[in-house]
């Protein structure tokens, strides 16, 4: 699906490899909270693909994690589009539970009931919730208990489904969800992953990464607690978190097709979601999209295709056809569907699992913003980050893609022209 690097490096001598060395530890190291001591906890994700209507577009990146003491081990979804802890409960006898691992309350010495607003109470009076999905709802109770990412371990509140309903559940081949957006979107701040990483974390630094790719000869990961430059294939740049809603939301300047901006969104917002199979947004513009970019159902065109990018940070975050296609024989769509948020969280795009295999993300509670670089992917070139210049780009000059060392080097611009 992606456009993946690795950098041929030819006749460049060690003084040049020191400076772009140099300059990647420069781009990171400003937002990283360190800490004089603590680990980095990096986890593999597997991918699970299905088929819909002869095209492959459904996705999900999904790795373990363990609950309780004695642990109890359940494979969940690293998502950055929730906020809370989801895993199907002992108590729960419908078929989306039965056919997934369930936790079992009572084998846990530490588990006890909470309310599900993070208060403490009396078994006898706890409460329980029910979320409703876009095609179906589960009702749980909340527990607190050991929640462990590899050897980082904190307590924290969690659901525990009573029910599930078989659509879509039933048909995930993970057990539940790790919600891993701000702490606004939690339950209250107890759920929060975030907010536990805010307060008393043992990691070294108080962020995480992912790194996502649809190959066999690399792992796909979420690393707490670091910035792994072997995973960039450029320079990281950090944009602020925008909005109050929770997720990890920036604003888009503008969307380009074959690096021209189009004037479709002048100050739209898009949350960067690692359980979105597809890239998302408000109907009217992802209608204005599909028209402009024009992807035939017989694949004929493919090869012709532009690249599709957006204005975030003042850098162009391009897909080539590869990113944005779902491509099997000769079937072709598109993977954009239409997602309309109201507000005041919407209207909102989202850039799912083919975003996010094309670029590595890092994500910093702390200062409330997202880092983005090309991801760096065995065996693949990587593109350049083009920058925008906005008064090159009113003077109609081309855009001239650069190298990632010479980028690195020189800060070569990239100007666009609106057409």
């Amino acid at each position: 699906m992606t456009l993946m690097a690795q950098l041929v490096l030819l006749c460049l001598c060690a003084s040049l490899l020191t400076e772009v060395a140099g300059v990647l530890q420069r781009s990171t190291s400003h937002a990283e909270a360190e800490t004089t001591s603590g680990t980095a906890v990096s986890m593999g994700l597997e991918l699970r693909v299905a088929e819909a209507n002869k095209a492959v577009h459904k996705m999900a990146y999904f790795g373990q994690i363990t609950v309780g003491d004695p642990p109890q081990e359940f494979t969940v979804v690293f998502d950055t589009g929730s906020a809370n802890l989801i895993i199907p409960g002992s108590g729960c006898n419908t078929e989306a539970c039965t056919s997934h691992r369930r936790f079992n309350m009572k084998a846990s010495s530490t588990a006890r009931r909470v309310n599900c607003d993070g208060q403490e109470v009396d078994a006898d009076l706890a409460d329980e919730i029910t979320i409703t999905f876009g095609t179906g709802e589960i009702t749980g109770i909340c527990v607190k208990d050991q929640i462990c990412v590899g050897s980082a371990c904190s307590q924290g509140d969690f659901i525990s489904s009573l029910d599930e309903t078989s659509q879509p559940f039933a048909s995930f081949t993970f057990d539940g969800v790790l919600g891993l957006a701000l702490p606004s979107m939690a339950q209250s701040k107890e759920f929060s992953m975030m907010s536990r990483m805010q307060s008393g974390s043992s990691l070294k630094k108080s962020l995480f990464s992912v790194f996502l790719s649809d190959s066999n000869e690399e792992t796909s990961e979420v690393t707490f607690g670091a910035v792994k430059q072997e995973h960039m294939a450029s320079e990281m740049f950090w944009v602020d978190v925008t909005g109050t809603s929770g997720y990890w939301e920036v604003r888009i300047s503008d969307i380009t097709i074959d690096s021209k901006a189009q004037l479709l969104c002048e100050d739209c917002r898009v949350a960067v979601d690692t359980g979105t199979s597809q890239l998302a947004g408000p109907s009217a513009l992802m209608s204005s999209l599909r028209s402009r970019v024009d992807v035939k159902p017989d694949c004929s065109n493919y090869h012709s295709l532009p690249q599709l990018g957006f204005i975030i940070g003042g850098r162009i975050l391009n897909l080539a056809p590869a990113d944005y296609v779902d491509k099997m024989g000769q079937t072709c769509s598109i993977s954009m569907m239409d997602l309309d948020v109201p507000p005041p969280a919407g209207p909102l795009f989202i850039f799912g699992i083919p975003f996010l295999q094309k670029y590595y993300t890092v994500y910093d509670p702390i200062a409330s913003r997202v880092g983005f670089a090309v991801a760096k992917h065995k065996g693949k070139q990587p593109e350049a980050l083009l920058t925008f210049d906005p008064d090159l780009a009113s003077a109609g000059a081309p855009a001239k893609p650069a190298s990632f060392l010479s980028t690195l080097r020189t800060k070569a611009r990239a100007p666009l022209t609106a057409r």
